[in-house]
């Protein structure tokens, strides 16, 4: 369509009624003047500005005043009302309120009055809501991405308002729980959540919980990002029945970096030596294993650098509408941005993202996992265990998060003393052990300092440092045997 049609077309659609149905929001209004249940009903459906007429949102909302006062809502009540406000003679009188009662079909059917009101207020949104995105299409903004994601947070917007109002009674809410509660007491395990296979974890938190946000702290290099990946997204889209589909946003590291990641975490194999061509024995063998694995996996990755809060909510609920993911994945924290350039400061700035992520878990209603730095106090500490206040860069992260974990390796800054002191002897004087295939394992600790709704505690893991995945330690076998 030329720009010509089309803006012929717009002005048409401009000159257009808006959708409304002035009988039902009549019918609406006498049901609530004469049946005092009809009261209650309409208003867990309609809000004010869900009335097309002035008149009407005038009358509803002294209604509203009368109802939240405690007093009975008939016509001399709401009449007194909209006379103390002075507004009486212009919905019309006391002549109009008794034309509403008059009129009325039956109260019986308020619900369904409402429900049309609010129906034809959603289409009058949706026309806005286009109109504003027209406009701002029209303005030819540089910043594309932010234009994309503020419509379609406009409609998000829309379709939650409805949502909003929406309640629900104990009784059926408390019979539920029971009923999960039930199935948790007679069915194995204990697992609620999505599984991550580290046995430990798993017991104190129940799975990770839709909803929730999860932070996994650590300083650079101490396994951040091969937790997230190698375990928590490949266990819940490989080995959790049904498979979880999971999204993954990486900052940092590219997507072909991450499949290969997946590939060696999922074959065990040395991940330098895959690189470098120099395979031995049965890898090759455990790299097809693995890739038959992989193919088919239901991991979706992004990797755009540097993406804005507003960008990576949009491809969420693009990749939640698609594919059904019930997992996200984003490393890491300190890398996203919140696209404006008004911000203070960076505290304020990873706060507000942390506060977005939060919000984006309960949107969607899965659990969002993110990496996040700690700052660089704990390397001044002699003791070198991460506790809270060593997150980097804004408080507010220990605040949105339900689940805070830090990872910890001894070796790690075994390693660097070493390197530091006698470059030449830092292998000799590192702890560490070997598994059946030579591979190197470091003893790790999964620290869960926060836990908002249970327990908070340590648990020691099994870190291969060469195909880079953690693994439950076995109670009978000790560190030196790994």
């Amino acid at each position: 369509m030329s720009d010509d049609n089309t803006t012929r077309t717009l002005d048409r659609l401009a000159d257009r009624l808006p959708p409304q149905d002035l009988e039902a929001e009549q019918a609406t209004l006498g049901a609530m003047l004469i049946d005092p249940e009809a009261v209650s009903r309409a208003m867990a459906i309609v809000a004010e500005d869900d009335f097309y007429r002035e008149a009407h949102r005038e009358i509803f909302s002294a209604i509203r005043v009368v109802e939240d006062g405690g007093n009975p809502v008939d016509l001399v009540t709401v009449g007194a009302e909209l006379r103390r406000r002075g507004r009486l003679a212009a919905v019309g009188g006391a002549e109009y309120l008794t034309a509403l009662i008059g009129e009325l079909p039956t109260s019986a059917h308020v619900i369904r009055y409402a429900t049309i009101v609010h129906e034809k207020a959603v289409l009058r949104r949706l026309i806005k809501a286009g109109a504003e995105i027209q406009a701002c299409a029209y303005d030819n903004p540089d910043d594309v991405q932010t234009a994309l994601s503020e419509s379609e947070q406009r409609i998000f917007q829309i379709a939650q308002q409805r949502a909003v109002r929406d309640y629900e009674h104990i009784g059926p809410l408390v019979e539920e729980t029971f009923q999960h509660l039930d199935q948790a007491f007679h069915k194995p395990g204990f697992i609620t959540g999505i599984a991550t296979g580290l046995r430990e974890f798993d017991e104190m938190t129940s799975g990770l919980q839709n909803g929730s946000l999860v932070i996994i702290a650590g300083r650079p290099s101490t396994g951040k990002t091969s937790l997230m990946i190698n375990n928590l997204a490949m266990h819940a889209a490989l080995r959790n029945k049904p498979a979880v589909p999971v999204g993954v946003f990486s900052l940092e590291m590219s997507s072909s970096q991450l499949a290969e990641m997946l590939l060696c975490g999922r074959a065990r194999v040395n991940s330098w030596r895959l690189r470098v061509g120099k395979m031995r024995g049965d890898d090759w063998d455990r790299i097809g294993h693995a890739l038959q694995d992989l193919v088919t996996a239901p991991i979706y990755i992004d990797d755009t650098p540097a993406i804005s809060i507003m960008e990576l909510r949009s491809k969420a609920r693009r990749m939640k509408s698609q594919h059904d993911i019930g997992m996200i994945c984003v490393d890491y924290l300190q890398l996203a941005t919140t696209g404006r350039t008004n911000i203070e400061n960076r505290h304020q700035e990873i706060g507000e993202v942390a506060r977005a992520l939060k919000a984006m878990a309960r949107e969607l209603d899965v659990p969002v996992v993110i990496g996040s730095q700690l700052s660089r106090n704990v390397e001044r500490r002699e003791e070198k265990r991460p506790i809270l206040s060593d997150l980097a860069e804004s408080g507010s992260i220990e605040a949105e998060a339900d689940v805070v974990c830090f990872l910890y390796r001894e070796s790690y800054y075994e390693r660097k003393k070493a390197a530091e002191e006698v470059q030449a002897e830092a292998e000799a004087q590192v702890k560490r052990t070997t598994d059946g295939r030579g591979d190197e394992i470091d003893i790790a600790e999964l620290i869960i300092a926060k836990h908002r709704n249970g327990p908070v505690g340590t648990v020691k893991l099994a870190f291969n440092q060469n195909s880079r995945i953690f693994d439950n330690i076995d109670p009978f076998r000790t560190a030196e045997e790994y």
